[in-house]
Order: C-alpha cells, then sequence, then structure tokens
C-alpha cells in the first residue's frame, strides 16, 4: 500500500502541470459542446470532478449532461490508459494523479468526491 501511494505521489511530481496539457491534447478529443455542457454542470452543480481523474454527475443532469460527461470520461480514460503505457504506472494511478491537479483547479463551491467518500462542495 505504501509502495502504491509513493508511486502515485511520485507520479503527481513528475506529471505536475505537464497532466493537464495531456487532457487537451488531440488523444482527448472533447468536443466543444461536450466541454461546454460539462462546465454549466459544474457551475449548476450537477457535475464534479472524482478522485479517480473521472468527472462524476453529482445530482441530476439531463441526458446531454450525462452524454458529455460519458464523452469526456472516454477520453480521459484513453489518455490515462497512454500515460500509463509512458509512465510504467497503472491507469489508475495515472489518473489519480491528474485528479490531484484537477481538484486545485476546481473554483469554490464545486463539487469533489473523493475515493471511497461522498460528494464535498470546495
Amino acid at each position: 500500500m505504501i509502495r502504491k501511494t509513493m508511486t502515485v505521489l511520485a507520479l503527481a511530481a513528475s506529471l505536475g502541470a505537464a497532466a493537464l496539457p495531456l487532457l487537451a491534447s488531440p488523444a482527448f478529443a472533447q468536443s466543444a459542446a461536450a466541454k461546454a455542457a460539462v462546465d454549466a454542470g459544474k457551475a449548476a452543480g450537477t457535475v464534479g470532478e472524482q478522485a479517480d481523474g473521472f468527472l462524476g454527475v453529482v445530482s441530476g443532469g439531463d441526458a446531454e449532461t450525462r452524454a458529455a460527461v460519458a464523452e469526456i470520461n472516454a477520453g480521459r480514460a484513453a489518455v490515462y490508459k497512454d500515460t500509463a503505457a509512458k509512465t510504467g504506472v497503472t491507469a489508475e494511478a495515472a489518473g489519480q494523479a491528474t485528479a490531484k491537479q484537477l481538484y486545485a483547479r476546481l473554483a469554490p463551491g464545486q463539487y469533489w468526491k473523493p475515493l471511497n467518500g461522498g460528494w464535498v462542495k470546495k
């Protein structure tokens, strides 16, 4: 367990600010409509970031919002898989390391879901 934690922390440190540009890379390929729907959902409190590096629906959310979350999560999964292959860690560790960077960018009042926890406002 300690080794896994140290690996995740080392990955987070090595990725640092480089983790977020990965999410904007062509491999991520999110549509402008999906990004706009998720941004609106975050502002409305229906979409939040999770400690695993994926988006989640906090509550409610129409079909468009849910589809946007699924689209962006599919892109994130591909990026985490690619990052894992390049760094030798698991895709889960890559997602968790990126989640730390995403959490830092959350605006006050937006939602975050820790691993094995419930939704909380930042």
